[in-house]
């Protein structure tokens, strides 16, 4: 009996020490918000303080010293962030994660970001303020790499440390750019369902830009050959550890529209969920600058921020910036190819892709005058029509350093807009408001036209030259507006004005939803507070939902409904568009939307073209339109004989067998049908796809409120189990009223921190999800009251 006492004892004690041991480990690993500490290269004393949500307000006597000091506190709460991040572009996924991600790597590697960094990066002036300050921000990223505590991802997954350097923040810049673009989802498959169907039924999908009547006002070959690019990049966007910019809301009042006569900015950029979150909130104070901003992983200067003095952001403009060209091989001779000059020999660039625990991979990419040949890193894509992408980001001169340095300290509105002219790609509607009472938006990119009658939504001809690109348009020529005299800009990803003489930029614009919406509350209304935007950056209503509704039940055979059909049809008839988690139409609107695109759309598209049409903008466009139309070509199911079906065949089809599946799933009892049951939000670590890992990881899953194209744009993918997960939506929700700017409002999905240890990894999650805010702190006696303080001396 003694004998077992001990060593009952002696586990115990084993116990006692590994749980001390373990909570020694996790304390070891939080990051450090008070106390003092050195660093190299600084100058002066800099102080920053932790507010009472993990934001830091740094105080410094340079903005150099500012910045080494971001650098640091950034990289203690982003690293793991930072290091996927700098890995994409360049393919240097497999390096950590294996073969699952080689897919992902040769198509990065192949179309050229990092080869257009290195020649962006050649041509920098050394000396310049945003290439030193972008140096001194790495200097601060490098000196916690060296002396700081390991994230506990780098441990799991076995991450070596290497420095950072300007080409990884180059790199970033870039997949970001990519992630914009829409066209790499959308040309091939419409180029296939063209092919195999003919030009009619394209008419039906408004790739014309026909359906964006809401548009923003300017002042001032062979069939299934091409869908594998669309559906190779889609589902390697989707996998990506980094989620794709996909979207955005911004709206800015004016001085005559707001009740104090301050303008009020607005602004809530819209992306995939991920753990951690998108942006890093961070505050400068020096002597001559100060800017509270939004900061991407691994990147110096912030895309949204604001001052005293002025305020920016942005949302995704979706113009075209990609187009495919089919090139033709000299017969005989694979390594030429067809030009309008004659044949020309493919420029052969080699990279070398590393692979853990298995042997280099070694791609050799075929460059034309287009640019990369697309086959050579692409399954299932035939060889024999090599298809080149030529993409606006890799074929102009890329300045988006200096772009991003001159947004972030421009001294008037004319700095401003010169900042944004020198962004040739991505294609950005950039925000601007201003304490003098000056609103404004400019459309960034490098805009570009083709011959009349070239389709860009399709597969060009690349041998001819008939469909290269004639004419590139001055900035001047972008849409824009700058002080309109209705008293306020916005922009929803909608299709904008027509521009140079009667033009309509092509684009991959979203549905008018979400424009009609804002552009019709903003105009009701002249006397806008804080209070008001902030309910309606929250707005989860739908007008057009309300009407798509009317035109199904126009279009439904009412004939033959059940009890429970009937009852169905009374929730929808009340409806008014809302997508609360009470709600209970939105679940009902949403399975029959889902079943009336099916069983529209899938017979003529396949199954996986079809979930591919879903997750673009024209699925999200067609739902409004094609429902209007009753002798659309698509109504028919090409797979029945014998049978041709109507609109109402397809509605009535889609109802019943609508209301069948929910009462499978939800129960009888359609009170019980509430949207926040299947309608619901997970923000996923890479890690936490491991069962065992999610709790630690993952945070959620919440019961959520919003929808596919409100205001609160909560998006999500249809599928046949009628739960809907949240993919994404507002990156940030920011509102900064010059009226009272030290105490503007923002509010992250999850929290500041990535690190899991960390009190603020998701202190504001339910925050976010409950539609509330927190301060964006710029009085520094409010700040030194609520925070922690780190004190970073010069090492000598």
């Amino acid at each position: 009996m003694r004998i077992i006492k001990k060593i009952l004892l002696a586990l115990l004690v084993l116990i006692v020490i590994l749980a001390i041991g373990l909570c020694a480990y996790i304390f070891h690993l939080k990051p450090k918000y008070e106390g003092l500490l050195e660093l190299k290269n600084l100058n002066k004393e800099t102080t920053v303080y932790f507010d009472d949500f993990g934001v830091p307000h740094i105080y410094a006597d340079s903005e150099k010293d500012a910045m080494t000091a971001l650098g640091y506190v950034h990289a203690q709460e982003r690293l793991w962030q930072m290091e996927l991040l700098r890995r994409i572009a360049p393919g240097r996924l497999s390096e950590i994660f294996g073969g699952v991600a080689l897919k992902n790597d040769k198509f990065f590697a192949g179309i050229g970001i990092e080869e257009a960094s290195a020649k962006a990066i050649a041509k920098l002036d050394k000396n310049s303020e945003s290439y030193k300050l972008t140096q001194a921000y790495l200097d601060g990223i490098n000196q916690y790499l060296e002396e700081g505590v390991t994230p506990i991802e780098f441990t799991l997954v076995g991450v070596k440390k290497q420095k950072f350097t300007i080409k990884d923040v180059y790199n970033i810049f870039g997949y970001m750019s990519f992630s914009f673009a829409m066209a790499q989802k959308t040309d091939p498959l419409l180029t296939d369902i063209k092919n195999k169907y003919g030009v009619a039924y394209l008419k039906d999908l408004g790739i014309d830009g026909e359906f964006n009547t809401t548009r923003i006002k300017i002042s001032k070959g062979k069939s299934e050959e091409y869908t594998e690019i669309s559906k190779s990049i889609t589902a390697m966007l989707d996998q990506s550890p980094i989620p794709p910019f996909v979207g955005s809301n911004s709206w800015v009042v004016g001085p005559h529209k707001s009740k104090t006569g301050k303008v009020i900015f607005a602004n809530d950029p819209h992306i995939g969920f991920s753990q951690p979150a998108t942006w890093y909130e961070a505050h400068i104070v020096t002597p001559k600058h100060e800017l509270y901003g939004c900061y991407l992983a691994g990147t110096p200067f912030p895309l949204l921020a604001h001052n005293r003095d002025y305020a920016y952001g942005l949302t995704m403009f979706e113009n075209d910036d990609i187009d495919f060209y089919q090139e033709k091989n000299k017969a005989g001779d694979a390594s030429q190819y067809q030009t309008p000059t004659g044949f020309s020999k493919y420029e052969i660039r080699k990279k070398t892709i590393k692979v853990k625990d298995s042997s280099d991979v070694v791609l050799a990419v075929k460059i034309t005058r287009h640019g990369p040949v697309m086959n050579d890193f692409i399954d299932r894509l035939e060889k024999k029509n090599p298809i080149a992408m030529s993409w606006t980001y890799t074929r102009e001169p890329i300045q988006i350093l200096d772009a991003a340095y001159g947004l972030s300290h421009a001294k008037n509105t004319t700095d401003f807009k010169k900042s944004v002219s020198l962004i040739a790609a991505p294609g950005l509607n950039v925000m601007y408001g201003d304490a003098k009472g000056n609103v404004a938006w400019w459309a960034s990119g490098k805009l570009y036209r083709h011959n009349e009658g070239v389709n860009t939504h399709l597969i060009l001809d690349g041998s001819s030259g008939k469909d290269d690109i004639t004419k590139f348009l001055d900035f001047e020529e972008n849409p824009s507006a700058e002080n309109p005299v209705w008293g306020y800009v916005y922009s929803a990803n909608n299709q904008p004005e027509a521009i140079d003489n009667g033009y309509l930029y092509p684009g991959y614009y979203l549905p008018e939803d979400r424009a009609k919406r804002i552009s019709g509350i903003l105009d009701a209304k002249s006397d806008w507070d804080k209070e008001a935007i902030s309910k309606m950056i929250y707005d989860n209503t739908s007008d057009v939902a309300v009407e798509v509704v009317k035109n199904l039940m126009a279009n439904l055979d009412n004939k033959s409904l059940s009890y429970n059909e009937k009852e169905v049809l009374g929730v929808l008839k009340s409806w008014k568009g809302t997508t609360n988690i009470e709600d209970v139409a939105p679940t009902i609107y949403n399975k029959w939307i889902y079943l009336y695109l099916k069983n529209t759309f899938e017979d003529e598209m396949g199954k996986d073209n079809f979930n591919l049409f879903l997750g673009i903008s024209l699925g999200k466009q067609v739902i409004a339109n094609q429902i209007k139309n009753e002798n659309s070509v698509w109504w028919d199911n090409i797979k029945t004989k014998n049978v041709k079906e109507t609109r109402t065949d397809v509605v009535s089809k889609s109802f019943h067998d609508a209301v069948i599946a929910l009462q499978n799933q939800l129960g009888e009892n359609i009170s019980e049908w509430n949207w926040g049951k299947v309608h619901t939000v997970e923000h996923e670590h890479p890690l936490g796809k491991v069962k065992a890992l999610r709790g630690l990881f993952n945070v959620g899953p919440f019961n959520s409120p919003g929808s596919n194209e409100v205001i609160n744009n909560l998006f999500f993918g249809f599928n046949d189990e009628g739960k809907y997960y949240t993919k994404g939506g507002p990156s940030t929700r920011r509102i900064v009223d010059f009226a009272d700017v030290e105490n503007s409002w923002s509010i992250l999905p999850t929290g500041q921190s990535g690190n899991p240890f960390s009190k603020h990894y998701d202190d504001q999650a339910e925050m976010y999800n409950a539609g509330k805010f927190r301060k964006m702190k710029l009085n520094k006696e409010e700040i030194v009251k609520a925070s922690t303080k780190l004190v970073f001396k010069p090492k000598k």
